[in-house]
Parts: structure tokens; C-alpha cells; sequence
């Protein structure tokens, strides 16, 4: 049978998984893939829809009870965490609307963690790729960004309040971690996942021209060189393994929600070990 996948069509996820999508990762069962934004696909992870799933690690608490998380494939790293953008010279959220990309993404835990004690006025959830028109438009006060935003706002005329990265990496020693992979417990085998997510890692580095036609497919207009800058922040050591310090990161980010009050408590085992 066919193993239902869902990745965000961002060039660091079509980069990792073009392998094990094209059938080139031996012992793995041909998949049928859908590209959706993370918001879409930590949605659809609570129903269950998918066997493989990118969804942000900001949505475990309400996805372990179902998934593994996998060890692999995923998004952490340092230098690349969310921004919040702004038009002009404004210095702090005071009476600010934001718009921002999701309400259960890492981005917006991130920010909610960083606001707490000031937090702006109002809050909208709006398509990722409205954020920074809605912005430079004056429809939004702020807006929160993630991925190649990162290398293209300045287009926009926006500035940034604060990379929450930055602050994160500051306050916490950590990486940032943003997307996980999690494999459908009773539906696949997490050991047996994990092996074809690494091997589909090994080959997009041994071979990145491969999959450039396909990630560039799905590249949603982005230049060459913002492809290219995009997957080698967000595709690093931490996708080929969590370890430990990607471990602690995700261990950090939802012990300190929890401790707000800002999600639900999750048992340590399972938001630290795909085996549990």
C-alpha cells in the first residue's frame, strides 16, 4: 500500500523527501505525497489524515497520543527562527495588530512566549504569503514570518522588530526547533521511517542537483538564490539527526508552553523519543 505523505512544498522539505517521493529509497512503499502549509498539516495531523507528516513542534501536545516523532527530517537550527516584521519605526506591540502564518505553528508559540506581559491588541491568523503585503499595505501592525521571509522582506520596505531565534538561541543556549516529521502510530513502522527519511537526507546532499527541478516545481516563484540560501539554513545536521540538543530544544520549547499555560503538558518520553 502507498504511505500517505504531507511536507509543505518549501524547498528545504522537497529537497530532503525527493528521494523517498520518487520511489528512490529502497525498501520504502511508494508514497503519495501533499503539499500543504504547515498551518494546513497540523489540521489535518489531529484527524489523522496522513501516515507522514510535517507539522510544527508547537503542535506535538495535541499529535502524540497519535504520531511518533521521528528523529529525522525535520526543521531546527540556529540563525534561522521566526521575525516579526514591521513598517517604519515602530519599536514596540503596544495596541499593534499581528498577522501571523498559524495559531498552533512554532512562529506563533514563539512570539506568544517573547510577548508575554506585552502582547499586542489584536490577533490574525492570514495565509503566510499575504503577511508581508498585508504589512507594507498597512493592513496588518506586524506580522510574523518564517522561512525565505527571512532573506526578502527588505523588498517589502519592512523592518525587523526582533528575530525570535535570536532571542530564543540567547535565552535558551538551544536551536530553534520550527517543523517535525511524526510516522501514524499502528500505521508505520517509526524505526523503518526513520531509515528512509535518512536515506532520502543522505541523497539530496550526495546528489542536490537531483531533485532541483523538482524542488524549484514547488518553489512558489522564489528565485534561484533564495532556494539555494533557504535550503542550506534550514537543511543541516539536525535533519539527518535530532541528537541531543535537538532533543532538548523541543524539550524546552514545550516545557516552558506548558509552564504558561500556553499548551497542554506533554509527557517528556514521548515529546523526546520517537520509541516511546
Amino acid at each position: 500500500m502507498a504511505l500517505s505523505l504531507a511536507i509543505s512544498p518549501c524547498p528545504n522539505d522537497t529537497f530532503v523527501f525527493h528521494a523517498l517521493v520518487h520511489g528512490r529509497v529502497d525498501g520504502a512503499p511508494p508514497v503519495e505525497v501533499t503539499y500543504a502549509d504547515v498551518d494546513v498539516t497540523n489540521t489535518a495531523a489531529e484527524r489523522g489524515a496522513f501516515d507522514l507528516v510535517k507539522v510544527s513542534f508547537a503542535a506535538l501536545p495535541w499529535l502524540l497520543d497519535d504520531y511518533h516523532l521521528l528523529p529525522c527530517g525535520g526543521a531546527l537550527g540556529r540563525g534561522c527562527g521566526p521575525l516579526v516584521l514591521t513598517k517604519g519605526d515602530r519599536t514596540d506591540l503596544t495596541g499593534a495588530t499581528v498577522a501571523v502564518p498559524g495559531d498552533r505553528t512554532t512562529a506563533y508559540l514563539l512570539f506568544r512566549l517573547w510577548s508575554a506581559g506585552r502582547p499586542p491588541a489584536r490577533i490574525e491568523v492570514v495565509p503566510f504569503n499575504e503577511i508581508m503585503p498585508g504589512v507594507a499595505a498597512g493592513r496588518y501592525d506586524a506580522g510574523l514570518v518564517i522561512h525565505e521571509a527571512r532573506f526578502t522582506y527588505h523588498r517589502h520596505g519592512l523592518t525587523s522588530l526582533v528575530d525570535l531565534g535570536e532571542w530564543w538561541e540567547a535565552d535558551t543556549g538551544l536551536p530553534i526547533p520550527l517543523g517535525a516529521i511524526l510516522a501514524r502510530r499502528g500505521a508505520v513502522d517509526p524505526e523503518a521511517a526513520a531509515g528512509w527519511v535518512r536515506e532520502s537526507v543522505r541523497q539530496a546532499w550526495a546528489d542536490p542537483t537531483a531533485s532541483r527541478e523538482y524542488v524549484l516545481a514547488h518553489a512558489q516563484e522564489m528565485e534561484l538564490d533564495v532556494v539555494d540560501r533557504h535550503i542550506d539554513l534550514y537543511v543541516n545536521e539536525f535533519t539527518a539527526d535530532l541528537g541531543e540538543a535537538g532533543f532538548a530544544a523541543v524539550a524546552a520549547l514545550l516545557d516552558r508552553a506548558a509552564d504558561a499555560g500556553l499548551t497542554p503538558q506533554t509527557s517528556s518520553s514521548r515529546a523526546t523519543a520517537w520509541t516511546s
